[in-house]
């Protein structure tokens, strides 16, 4: 009885270690390392392969192989099934939750014949299902992402249509591998009069609940845009229509509307960051705001400043997360921007894919949108 007792205790201090050890990340490749590096330190000498099926199905894929110290792993499937029983010194088992589909196979080798016990037997099937549900939630989440990212990308890919005098460029760059995409967005709507509304925000959060937050606030601005009222107080429509709406979360969102005609373009920021003008000779200058609340909290506040836009001018505007460093004061990350120096006769083009190289945006700890514009030269007769 004590012998049975002390082994019960060991198999479940095994297993509380496997809870600990397997799964510590969300990459599919990594789990069924730590669970073959598992087996190998408790199933006394035993190598352990993991075989993982593509999640579009196909041919299975050596995710993994362990061995004991001066052994050699193997390095390819062996062809073997899920679900073999035990076969003197063999044991395969499915990677796979209780009754849903295998994702795999888990082998374990022991040299010398050995037979496994009951005892080993169970924490290789307890440990490989611990293993299945983890690769099956990174491949859920993946599955998640790439519908949020795809969603924001065909979003900001396909911007409206500025007037023909407006010369405009784009990027978007979303967050790390593995970073739950956001709600950045950029935007330009055709208004009267040769006039264009440029348009850029960012909804809270992350995920594709605000990307689809995002789509609603866009679809929405479009139609108050219409309308032609000022960008502030088309800022102030949305306030008030998004803040009778408990679901959607808040934003900020800067809009410029940009009259070529008389040289000039208007701002309205709900809580976002100032824009940044490139003159013709390269230099950079912030476009000094006052800043109302973001979208969504019902104060409104929000005014209008008016500058001039002369041909040879480009105009950026931007999210947080092209200037935002962990380690850095937003001011001191705003005035890097402004001290920039571009080649002279920079057009949007060249200066969107410039300041994302300057200011390392491809590794940037959030989503990066920005939208840069110049008014079109007149050609002289």
């Amino acid at each position: 009885m004590a012998e049975r007792d002390e082994g019960l205790l060991s198999r479940v201090r095994a297993l509380e270690r496997a809870i600990g050890e397997i799964g510590t990340t969300l990459d599919e490749t990594t789990t069924c390392r730590e669970l073959a590096s598992f087996l190998v330190r408790n199933l006394d000498g035993t190598s352990a392969t993991v075989d993982l099926l593509a999640d579009t199905g196909g041919p299975l894929r050596r995710a993994a192989a362990s061995a004991p110290a001066g052994e050699k792993a193997a390095t390819a499937p062996d062809g073997r099934g899920a679900g073999s029983g035990a076969s003197g010194d063999s044991l395969a088992v499915p990677l796979a939750v209780h009754d849903e589909e295998p994702l795999g196979t888990v082998t374990v080798t022991r040299a010398g014949g050995a037979a496994f016990a009951a005892d080993e037997v169970a924490l290789l099937r307890h440990t490989a299902r611990l293993a299945a549900r983890h690769v099956g939630h990174a491949r859920r989440l993946a599955v998640t992402e790439d519908t949020a990212l795809h969603l924001q990308r065909a979003l900001v890919a396909e911007p409206g249509r500025p007037h023909p005098n407006l010369e405009i460029a784009g990027g978007y760059l979303p967050a790390g591998h593995r970073t739950l995409v956001g709600g950045d967005w950029f935007e330009t709507v055709r208004l009267h009069f040769g006039r264009s509304l440029l348009v850029v925000g960012d909804v809270m959060g992350h995920g594709l609940a605000a990307a689809v937050d995002m789509n609603a606030y866009r679809t929405a601005l479009r139609e108050v845009a219409a309308t032609d009222l000022p960008p502030h107080r088309v800022l102030r429509h949305l306030d008030s229509v998004v803040a009778e709406d408990d679901v959607r979360r808040p934003a900020t969102c800067l809009l410029v509307r940009v009259d070529p005609a008389r040289g000039s373009a208007t701002f309205a920021s709900a809580g976002h960051m100032p824009p940044v003008v490139f003159a013709a000779d390269g230099s950079a200058e912030l476009v000094d705001l006052p800043v109302g609340p973001p979208l969504g909290t019902g104060v409104g506040g929000y005014e209008p400043v008016t500058r001039p836009l002369v041909s040879g001018d480009t105009l950026l505007i931007f999210t947080d997360g092209l200037v935002e460093r962990r380690d850095e004061d937003i001011d001191v990350s705003l005035a890097r921007l402004a001290a920039l120096r571009l080649p002279a006769g920079s057009g949007p083009r060249e200066v969107v894919d410039e300041v994302l190289r300057r200011f390392g945006a491809h590794g940037a700890e959030d989503d990066v949108a920005v939208l840069a514009a110049r008014v079109r030269a007149r050609p002289t007769s």
